[in-house]
């Protein structure tokens, strides 16, 4: 890590963040990434609380959250696979960018990462 933050640094990773409604869904998304080399890991975190609007109330649910580590070559590939397999209408689908990180942890995540895009 380069220790100091007093400027923008940037990785090749980012981190994609969903929340799906159970402990299934997550997993599937997971596999399904983790299977076609999109993601190097998806931590699933709940149950979680939700509160959100959602037309025109304000509604409040029990939600599971994936945490997916991946490049940003891959992200628009790991939001498609997201999006198909998510049964929400409108899922949070968030991309991330990484600014900094330990280089054993992000030479790792890339290795993983099926796509060599990144490495120019």
């Amino acid at each position: 890590m380069h220790g100091s933050y007093d400027r923008v640094v940037e990785t090749p990773a980012v981190q994609v963040v969903t929340t799906v409604p159970d402990e299934a869904t997550a997993g599937a998304i997971a596999d399904a990434l983790l299977d076609a080399r999109l993601a190097a890991c998806v931590q699933v975190d709940g149950p979680i609380r939700s509160r959100y609007r959602w037309n025109g109330a304000v509604e409040e649910s029990t939600e599971h959250r994936c945490t997916i580590k991946t490049t940003a070559a891959a992200a628009e590939r790991v939001v498609t696979t997201v999006r198909e397999l998510h049964p929400y209408d409108v899922p949070e689908i968030l991309v991330v960018p990484v600014l900094d990180g330990d280089a054993a942890y992000l030479a790792w995540l890339r290795a993983e990462v099926g796509d060599r895009r990144e490495e120019r």
